[in-house]
């Protein structure tokens, strides 16, 4: 569900960046996630057990790969916040694409936000209650969605996996036009097909047990 910024006394994007937001609106401490999306209170249960095991199986593919090859350098993160102090929201993807060496700084450092610019590939699985925050906006919606977000802030690759019965498809999204806030390039998969995720990353997710919601 969605909560308008108007509604409360302060800026919303502000309570999210000292972590106050879900403390102001009383959330429960069950997985519920709450973001800052155009401008807007978004808030968002808990996922279900398939979403995570798609998130698990994008992680277990990137960690294999470093088994495989100690000099392979992306590391994933799960459920972590990414400011986006240039538009004003503040998102919870659920993976974040990242190089060892960003890791390592980061981690060095404590922080507990990342930036946009240490951001290889932003990757979101579908749910049915708010996977119109994360898809390319349809043409009556009135404010920017996440595509629209990761694009603005030049996120260069964005990995949707949308679960929506009739899509059952992922897109991986490139070339991001900053001034429009669009991506200029993209590549799907159906499920059941391989992605192939190119250069840097260079690596193949088999989607053959990625199941649909409902």
């Amino acid at each position: 569900m969605s909560v308008m910024a108007t509604e409360l006394p302060v800026d919303p994007y502000e309570l999210w960046l000292r972590d106050e937001l879900a403390g102001v609106l009383e959330l429960p401490h069950d997985g519920t996630r709450v973001e800052v999306i155009g401008g807007e209170i978004v808030v968002a249960p808990g996922p279900e057990v398939v979403h995570n095991l798609i998130v698990s199986d994008i992680h277990d593919t990137f960690a294999g790969a470093k088994a495989i090859d100690p000099r392979f350098s992306w590391r994933c993160l799960q459920m972590q916040d990414l400011d986006l102090s240039e538009i004003h929201d503040g998102y919870i993807p659920d993976l974040c694409i990242i190089d060892r060496d960003v890791a390592r700084l980061a981690g060095t450092a404590a922080l507990r936000k990342l930036v946009p610019n240490q951001l290889a590939l932003a990757v979101e699985v579908t749910s049915p209650s708010n996977a119109a925050e994360d898809r390319e906006p349809a043409v009556r919606r009135a404010r920017p969605s996440k595509w629209n977000g990761y694009a603005r802030v030049g996120i260069r690759r964005y990995l949707i996996v949308d679960r929506d019965p009739k899509i059952a498809a992922a897109t991986l999204y490139s070339l991001p036009d900053t001034q429009s806030g669009s991506y200029q390039a993209s590549e799907s998969w159906k499920f059941g097909e391989t992605i192939e995720l190119p250069e840097p990353f260079g690596i193949s997710i088999r989607t053959d047990e990625w199941m649909p919601w409902g």
